[in-house]
């Protein structure tokens, strides 16, 4: 994994000062500069080449070189910019996080034994807890309905993104609302990234839809931390957030039950 990462640092860097000039606030690559790159630095050919920006977008942290031309307060990011191309482009430093201060809200554990079991990874696990306890329905106040997980499809200007779970969602007055949710387990990061192409890609395929973009992280002793985001001036918002823990049934707190009340 080391090696891995250390092939994936040397080629972002290399594409990275390929287009840099100071003062620059944006510009874009193409995939195929990468696979150039890659053999270039001699490297084994990357089976998967896309998967070195999305390390970048999601999981790793870009070279130290590239962080030291960020201005205070900005960073850089990777973009979908279409088909095959990306965009590095400098935004406000945004850090979405689960406070600490934040009640839990204990919820009875409804997630099958056998489902914990086998759960792959912590994105798969966050994601079944999440829907067989019905936590974005919990959160929203809505009825939901899980429509697609791990769906691939493609947004104009954006590229090939993927959403983790789609929802459809109904109030009590009949409207209809779309709720892509991103997961986050580890030290994966609730980023603009993922939320940018979450949203672009409700208005783009569900026009009229209101959307209820939701980020789903893993915190210690079984709490799930769920924010809704929107985007305000480019920049990642939080609507609301709330904490739960999933506890048995036999051991909710009824004094506790009240006070929710």
């Amino acid at each position: 994994m080391a090696k891995k990462s250390n092939r994936y640092q040397a080629l972002i860097e290399r594409i990275f000062f390929a287009h840099y000039v100071p003062g620059a606030t944006e510009f874009q690559f193409e995939r195929k500069e990468l696979e150039d790159g890659a053999a270039a630095l001699g490297f084994a050919r990357v089976k998967n080449i896309g998967d070195v920006p999305y390390s970048f977008r999601y999981r790793n942290v870009l070279p130290d070189s590239i962080l030291a031309t960020q201005p205070e307060k900005l960073e850089w990011i990777i973009e979908g910019a279409g088909r095959a191309i990306y965009r590095f482009r400098l935004v406000k430093e945004t850090r979405i996080v689960p406070s600490e201060t934040l009640i839990q809200i204990a919820i009875p554990d409804a997630t099958p034994e056998l489902i914990r079991a086998y759960a792959l990874d912590d994105e798969q696990a966050l994601l079944a807890i999440v829907r067989y306890n019905r936590l974005i329905d919990t959160f929203l106040g809505l009825t939901t309905y899980s429509l697609q997980n791990h769906l691939r499809t493609t947004v104009p200007d954006i590229g090939q993104i993927e959403i983790d779970e789609l929802y459809i969602g109904l109030d009590k007055r009949g409207c209809h609302y779309v709720i892509p949710v991103q997961a986050k387990g580890g030290k994966d990061q609730i980023g603009i990234v993922q939320t940018t192409q979450d949203i672009r890609f409700v208005e783009d395929k569900f026009p009229g839809l209101r959307c209820r973009a939701i980020a789903a992280q893993f915190m210690d002793h079984q709490v799930v931390a769920l924010f809704e985001l929107t985007l305000q001036n480019d920049e990642i918002r939080v609507v609301d957030e709330k904490h739960y823990l999933l506890v048995p049934a036999a051991k909710l707190d009824q004094a506790a039950i009240r006070d929710y009340r």
